[in-house]
């Protein structure tokens, strides 16, 4: 009279699902040097968290008496785990079941796992390698008719990116809604050589005139260049350990407060070789990535998509314990002049750390947008006006930094102007509507042009305005607020991190954040 007999169907199944795309599509799956979804979930989740949710799900095959003989389980397996200690919600697709295209009812579970994770505010992790949801070809002739793409799943997925920390990993070669996936990301990472990501792959691309292998049509050198995707790893267990770390300096969900850790770093420490970071030489470059990992807790730098947009440096980082958001101009790539990927990048970034209440440190050097016929055609305004307007958006404890040049229209987006903003300057500090070097003809041309040396004339007007343009000068005049040995900047941002904490009040912001 038990219930057995059910009970042991159970475990049949499940031991079917386990089994994935079978022996042969398992093997050429790990020949090719990639995990399983399920040694996936084992890799990134904590031992024995993961409790799997729809793992019954699949296209059973009967005999004439009705029994099950055979199960092709749903390329997605999806559930709740916890990462380092906190609950998540963890979706992985299965290459191995029609190379991860919408068969098994993928779609539904899409849908529930994005609902699951809103709801229960909990952060996404998704471990992507395939279409994940679009459908294949094949599934014309077995439905007999053809799908208006709906994308029914993208109300939750744009929802969630307002709600909760999404992290998208592209495993394995990802294309069509699978791509979008991975590109609608708070961060997402590419296993370079193993993963490709494509809008259409190389046999439809072929039809255009264009034959390319994978990896030349949508290898990592290609995305994390423009964009799409933030950052490129050497292995799948790098991908995982990058996801975990992302994770730890942000809440659960917009409802809760970034977590402090207990700080080990000294926050009166004072590095002597600052002192000399930045060149007298205006004309020379320094880089800028060892002032920021002196200035933050030691070893808790974690920089995001380094490899586009690169006139700013972005990254999360611990000052005193506290998680803040940093960025900082780089003078290595066009002297820290702004285009069009430097301001999409900085609005992801200001728009993320609006989102889940991050303080944000801008460490300035710019000399503003970039200039030129080729920047003028590519709308570099355009784009640089959405940065400034993500500035005036944001609400949260703002710090900035001069280190250097503050230049035009661009760095007057260093900070909200309406509102109070802690604000620092190194004595290396110079600012203005344009550099001089690039005025001096404009301002004092029919000067120059009347004098008997022009050449001269112009040296002299210009050691007359430089004299003027000592940050001193400006301090005199409260242009700015403080002028700071840098050896000292890291008990100032210390001291900005505490006072900031207090600040930093939970919820939805008033504005929705775009992939």
């Amino acid at each position: 009279m038990s219930w057995q007999p059910e009970i042991d169907e159970l475990a049949y199944r499940k031991q079917l699902a386990a089994q994935l795309g079978g022996p042969d599509k398992v093997k050429r799956h790990k020949d090719a040097g990639k995990l399983t979804v399920r040694e996936r979930i084992d890799a990134i989740a904590d031992a024995g968290s993961f409790r799997e949710v729809g793992a019954l799900t699949g296209s059973g095959q009967y005999d004439s008496n009705g029994r099950l003989v055979g199960l092709t389980p749903a390329n997605l397996v999806m559930g709740r785990a916890k990462v380092d200690g906190r609950p998540v919600v963890l979706v992985g697709d299965d290459f191995t079941v029609r190379g991860g295209a919408n068969d098994g009812a993928v779609g539904e579970k899409l849908i529930h796992a994005e609902k699951m994770a809103h709801d229960l505010r909990l952060p996404m992790v998704r471990l992507v390698d395939g279409t994940g949801g679009g459908g294949s070809v094949r599934n014309i002739e077995n439905k007999g008719y053809t799908n208006i793409p709906t994308m029914k799943v993208w109300q939750h997925v744009v929802e969630n990116m307002s709600l909760v920390p999404v992290v998208s990993l592209a495993l394995g070669s990802v294309a069509g809604m699978g791509a979008a996936r991975v590109a609608a990301s708070h961060y997402s990472v590419m296993v370079k050589g193993t993963a490709q990501l494509f809008n259409a792959g190389p046999p439809v691309v072929a039809r255009i005139g264009q034959v390319l292998e994978k990896n030349e049509l949508g290898g990592s050198q290609i995305h994390t260049r423009n964009g799409v995707v933030d950052d490129e790893v050497a292995s799948e267990e790098e991908a995982f350990a990058r996801a975990r770390r992302f994770l730890s300096y942000l809440p659960g969900s917009v409802h809760e407060l970034p977590p402090r850790v207990e700080p080990t770093d000294d926050p009166a420490r004072r590095d002597e070789w600052l002192l000399s970071a930045i060149p007298r030489d205006s004309r020379s470059v320094y880089k800028v990535r060892p002032i920021v990992e002196t200035l933050v807790d030691q070893g808790s730098f974690f920089e995001m998509g380094r490899h586009w947009g690169r006139a700013i440096v972005t990254g999360l980082a611990r000052v005193d314990g506290w998680p803040v958001a940093v960025v900082a101009s780089d003078p290595y790539h066009y002297g820290g002049g702004w285009d069009g990927p430097t301001a999409e990048k900085f609005i992801r970034f200001v728009d993320l750390a609006e989102a889940f209440h991050l303080p944000v440190i801008n460490m300035v050097d710019i000399a503003g947008f970039q200039i030129g016929l080729e920047a003028e055609k590519a709308g570099t305004m355009r784009y640089g006006v959405r940065a400034l307007a993500a500035v005036y958006q944001a609400t949260t404890p703002w710090c900035s930094v001069i280190l250097r040049r503050a230049y035009g229209v661009a760095a007057a987006g260093h900070q909200h102007m309406g509102r109070f903003n802690f604000r620092y300057a190194w004595p290396s500090g110079n600012w203005g509507s344009l550099p001089i070097e690039g005025g001096l003809e404009v301002a004092y041309k029919a000067e120059i042009e009347g004098a008997d040396d022009p050449v001269q004339k112009r040296a002299e007007i210009e050691q007359r305005v430089r004299s003027l343009t000592s940050p001193f000068r400006s301090a005199e005049a409260f242009v700015v607020e403080d002028i700071i040995d840098p050896r000292d900047t890291r008990s100032l941002l210390c001291e900005f991190a505490n006072l900031a904490a207090p600040l930093r009040e939970p919820g939805v912001r008033k504005f929705g954040i775009r992939p």
